[in-house]
């Protein structure tokens, strides 16, 4: 992410590497569903809890890529955005 000095970017810096590392994130675990073994079981954690709940295999990795793909567009809306109000 591009930004200059003299603005207030350092919310939309902090955004951009928050947008950073949940797509690096979000690449590991499509990476990793990928490369599973088809009989492998894959478990989700319920969200503030320490509870799994077995799911299915290609229906999370399908989610997971989606995630990947919305989390890749917004950060490209918000660079692009940047850029627009770099150049103005």
């Amino acid at each position: 992410c591009h930004f200059q000095f003299g603005e207030p970017s350092s919310v939309a810096a902090f955004c951009c590497a928050s947008f950073a590392f949940q797509i690096k994130e979000q690449k590991v675990v499509v990476d990793e569903l990928s490369n599973l073994k088809k009989n492998r079981k894959v478990y989700r954690q319920q969200p503030n809890s320490n509870i799994f709940f077995l799911v299915d295999r290609t229906e999370t990795l399908s989610q997971c890529k989606n995630t990947l793909d919305e989390l890749k567009k917004a950060h490209q809306e918000m660079e692009n955005s940047e850029k627009t109000k770099i150049k103005k």
